[in-house]
């Protein structure tokens, strides 16, 4: 079954126009996605890629009342006003590539997602691909390298990294495994989805066996992970890996750049991650290249 995106998913972008926004609907149109409309105000009339565009989505929607989930890859600025847009027009999955989303337009996204029970993944989220059935963003990259990384298979992999996406779903591979669905949820501070959100879901997909994660420095949302383990909402195996090991030995203060690399006292330190995460059960990799390996030793 795999989660989130399918055969039957059919795709909007929502600037599709702009430079990125063609490069997306180029690649997902070369894997074999669905890509049915563009949305970007004013320019309404053309096509990209043979995928006609529109000035909006309820103009998209009147022709296209197929549509499923939307790509949103616009500006910062816009960000916020075209997740509404798609909010309002009931998108039941909303994914949004866009980067430098301001922290208060991203809370605001998603209240208005949860408040209308319609699915945000983003932002700075690099895509979702469901390998043979569908790809929904820029994960994968060109297709002559993706599908080399990504075959049909029974293991899940949740990333916070969208660099490291494909680097951890090519452990899986080089293990001999494939995937079900590859989801990177981006690294924000604020989060549509979280890993709990999408462990929640595999844990009633069929077709996934187990789950690699890859987590980082900063934030709670591995803490939450332990949680959820400890409560037995998670029940499959799950093999981690924490990267950031490196922050431990620096002076406390330094910005490490990451949107979503806040540390307060020992919360957030990949330690702590670590520590809470093997208590509860979470199978711990110490170097990235294991998680192939530790999950497949599980299965």
């Amino acid at each position: 079954m795999a989660i989130l995106i399918d055969e039957k998913t059919r795709i909007l972008v929502q600037g599709i126009t702009g430079k990125e926004g063609q490069r997306a609907a180029k690649v997902m149109l070369e894997y074999g996605s669905k890509v049915v409309a563009g949305v970007t105000p004013g320019k309404g009339g053309g096509s990209i890629e043979g995928v006609p565009v529109f000035n909006s989505i309820k103009e998209a929607l009147h022709l296209h009342p197929e549509i499923n989930s939307t790509l949103i890859v616009v500006p910062p600025a816009f960000a916020k006003g075209a997740a509404f847009e798609a909010i309002e027009n009931k998108i039941p999955l909303i994914n949004m590539l866009t980067e430098g989303v301001p922290v208060k337009d991203a809370a605001e996204i998603v209240h208005a997602c949860k408040k209308s029970h319609l699915r945000f993944v983003g932002p700075s989220s690099i895509g979702i691909l469901s390998p043979g059935k569908c790809r929904l963003g820029v994960v994968g990259g060109e297709k002559e390298v993706i599908d080399k990384i990504y075959k049909q298979g029974n293991v899940g992999v949740i990333s916070k990294s969208g660099g490291m996406t494909n680097e951890t779903a090519w452990v899986v591979r080089q293990a001999g495994l494939g995937h079900s669905t590859v989801v990177g949820i981006g690294g924000d501070i604020i989060t549509g989805s979280s890993f709990t959100d999408l462990l929640e879901l595999f844990e009633h997909d069929p077709q996934t066996k187990g789950v690699v994660m890859f987590g980082e420095l900063g934030g709670t949302y591995e803490d939450q992970v332990a949680e959820m383990l400890k409560r037995k909402k998670f029940t499959k195996p799950l093999a981690v890996f924490i990267a950031g090991m490196f922050a431990e030995k620096m002076p406390q203060g330094i910005s490490f750049g990451h949107a979503g690399a806040l540390i307060e006292g020992s919360r957030g330190l990949p330690s702590h991650k670590i520590k809470m995460l093997r208590e509860a059960g979470a199978l711990i990799a110490s170097r990235h290249d294991e998680l192939g390996e530790i999950i497949k030793g599980a299965l």
